[in-house]
């Protein structure tokens, strides 16, 4: 496991060299937050991370509930039983294993490993909306990768930890947007137009950092979120076009 910190926010990285998965330690005067629960043979090392900083894990935020964030989720419950489990109201249903659409979500398959029915004895203790705080944080409703992921603002310091709304690894890119040298997000993504809209939400935040699931933290990243943003307006335009096309021909 790699541990990298900035500031308030502690990176811990598994498997950096070839598919790295990361959770994150916010730091609070007198706790920790854990945001995301990476895989399930991570939870010694979270523990260790946080014995090294000195201070209790009081909370686990999930950004969304694909097996790469939850993975740890059950064996940390049972190591820190006072814990308190946080999740969006909305991806509380995928953490239960219900990948049923609302009638206003797009009739787009959840994609990822979303856990079956039952395999996560966890249960969440607070269900998050866009707006809620969770100590320092600011939670900001992100859907696009999956209909409820959330990112979290640090409100100290405009640290942002992004979930999979981006990628840093293989280049940095919106969920979605496919880079061959590191297509897993975009593979596990449920749509694209609205994980574009949440990017654009967060651009609006100005972070001073960027956190996310899969990659390296990025400090100032204005520019290669705007560049990320605009890519993937020419990728949409260009698959919307070509629709349009193949609809005409037909």
């Amino acid at each position: 496991m790699r541990t990298i910190r900035k500031d308030t926010v502690i990176q811990l990285t598994f498997m950096p060299r070839f598919f790295p998965v990361s959770a994150y330690l916010v730091e609070e005067e007198d706790s920790l937050t854990l945001i995301d629960a990476a895989l399930p043979y991570g939870v010694k090392g979270i523990l260790q991370a946080a014995a090294r900083i000195g201070k209790p894990i009081a909370r686990i935020v999930l950004t969304h509930a694909h097996g790469d964030h939850i993975g740890a989720l059950d064996a940390l419950k049972k190591e820190l039983p006072e814990v308190t489990i946080y999740i969006s109201a909305r991806d509380a249903r995928l953490l239960a294993g219900d990948k049923s659409l609302d009638a206003h979500e797009p009739s787009m398959p959840i994609r990822g490993g979303v856990p079956k029915p039952g395999k996560i004895a966890s249960k969440p203790d607070v269900l998050l909306y866009d707006g809620d705080r969770v100590g320092s944080l600011l939670a900001i409703s992100t859907p696009g990768h999956t209909p409820g992921s959330m990112s979290f603002l640090d409100t100290r310091n405009r640290a942002l930890i992004a979930g999979d709304a981006m990628q840093t690894r293989g280049g940095v890119a919106v969920t979605g947007q496919l880079k061959p040298w590191f297509p897993f997000p975009a593979m596990a993504t449920w749509n694209q137009e609205a994980a574009l809209d949440s990017v654009r939400k967060l651009q609006q935040l100005k972070p001073s950092l960027l956190a996310v699931g899969h990659g390296r933290m990025l400090s100032s990243p204005s520019q290669a979120i705007e560049r990320a943003i605009a890519e993937a307006e020419r990728t949409i335009t260009t698959q919307r076009s070509d629709s349009i096309h193949a609809s005409n021909r037909s």
